[in-house]
C-alpha cells in the first residue's frame, strides 16, 4: 500500500555521508520535530534526475527554506558514497543527500519502481513529499521520466 497524506513516514534505516564516512540515519532523526521537503529520484547521475529534478531544488533551496522548511532531502535507492558524489557534482550543498541503500524506506512507503528489465534493479519512484514531525502533509508521485508535480517549483506552490 502506498503512503498517503496523513500517514506517518515509515521507520527505516537510511544513510548519509558524514565527515567520518557513511553514517546511519533513522527516519525519526530525519523527520522528527521538523518540517521537511523530501524528493526521491530513481537514480543518482541518471539523465532526468541530473538535468531536471535535482537542479530545481538546488536553484530554489533558499525559497523553499524561506517557507519554514527545516531540511530539503534528496532520497534515492543508492549508497551513501554515490549520493555524496552526486551532490558534490551538482553543487547541492543546501540539499541533504540521503541513501536508501537497501530500499527499505522506499519499500515500506510503497513507492518502489521496478527497473529490473533495464538492469537497474528496484528503485524509487520519482516523488516529492512534505513531512511535518513525521506525518506526510503533501505527496505527489510523477510518472516515470517526468518531472512535473514533484519538482521544486511545484512544491513551492504547496508550502
Amino acid at each position: 500500500m502506498t503512503i498517503k497524506v496523513g500517514d506517518k513516514v515509515p521507520s527505516a534505516g537510511l544513510a548519509h555521508m558524514t565527515e567520518n564516512g557513511p553514517g546511519g540515519l533513522s527516519s525519526q532523526d530525519l523527520f522528527g520535530g521538523k518540517k521537511v521537503v523530501m524528493f526521491a529520484v530513481p537514480g543518482a547521475f541518471t539523465p532526468t534526475c541530473s538535468a531536471a529534478h535535482l537542479p530545481g531544488f538546488v536553484a530554489n533551496a533558499d525559497k523553499i527554506k524561506a517557507k519554514g522548511v527545516d531540511d530539503i532531502v534528496c532520497l534515492s535507492v543508492n549508497d551513501a558514497f554515490v549520493m555524496d558524489a552526486w551532490g558534490k557534482a551538482q553543487n547541492a550543498d543546501a540539499i541533504h543527500m540521503v541513501a536508501d541503500g537497501n530500499g527499505e524506506f522506499t519499500r515500506e512507503a510503497g513507492l518502489e519502481l521496478d527497473l529490473v528489465s533495464l538492469g537497474l534493479g528496484v528503485r524509487s519512484q520519482r516523488y516529492v513529499m512534505v513531512v511535518e514531525d513525521g506525518v506526510v502533509t503533501h505527496l505527489h508521485v510523477d510518472q516515470p521520466a517526468k518531472v512535473e508535480e514533484s519538482g521544486a517549483e511545484s512544491v513551492l506552490n504547496v508550502l
